[in-house]
């Protein structure tokens, strides 16, 4: 009977080992330069307008996992970010120099060289105006960061 004991301790201590290294495992995800190509679309206006095509490179790495395309009169903080194995989440907002705000919410998933994720634009301009735009994106790693 201790045999029995000893062994489901064993076991059971093993298996925590094993499922404690994957929750602290990283996301498959190689740093690098990143070719970033998107599609949005824009929500709520008056009159159908066709999705616009974004193309752009970033340097990602694992500190810094959320592709975004750094604009130069926008000032963006990151809210918050999670990674749960290889997909992180995010939340961001931004604020341009018209005084225009725009939060953000996104999602992708890294398979080594390569990621396809969404992300959600709900952006508030000075009056109180709001549009909302998704964009469904892919990138792929094409070098080292400079």
């Amino acid at each position: 009977m201790q045999r029995i004991v000893m062994m489901a301790f064993i076991v059971v201590f093993a298996l925590s080992l094993v499922g404690g290294t994957a929750a602290f495992a990283e996301p498959n995800m190689q740093e690098g330069n990143w070719d970033i190509k998107g599609e949005m679309k824009i929500e709520g206006l008056p009159f159908p307008m066709p999705p616009v095509s974004i193309n752009y490179t970033t340097c990602l790495t694992k500190k810094d996992m959320v592709p975004q395309q750094k604009q130069k009169d926008q000032e963006c903080t990151p809210v918050s970010s999670k990674t749960e194995g290889d997909t992180v989440t995010w939340v961001m907002k931004c604020k341009d120099k018209h005084g225009s705000t725009t939060e953000s919410t996104g999602s992708v998933t890294y398979t080594g060289t390569s990621f396809n994720g969404s992300m959600k634009n709900v952006t508030t301009d000075k009056k109180g105006s709001q549009s909302t735009s998704k964009m469904d994106m892919s990138g792929k790693r094409v070098g080292d960061c400079k």
